[in-house]
């Protein structure tokens, strides 16, 4: 389990850089960014965060194997 403030900054951060990268490298960067949303609400009906379970494995950031 991780805390909710770091799955939220991960996906802030993500959908910033694939806006940037989107804007400024190539388009398609933008569905990243749909990816991301995909998934953020995927993620509140199943509680299923694929992140959160990648973040676990390496115990990172405070996270711990669920």
């Amino acid at each position: 389990m991780c805390p909710d403030g770091i799955i939220r900054r991960f996906a802030g951060i993500f959908v910033l850089a694939s806006l940037a990268l989107g804007y400024w490298v190539h388009p398609n960067w933008f569905l990243f960014t749909a990816f991301v949303g995909v998934n953020l609400t995927q993620s509140s009906f199943t509680g299923f965060c694929p992140l959160e379970k990648i973040l676990g494995r390496l115990g990172v950031l405070g996270c711990s194997r669920g």
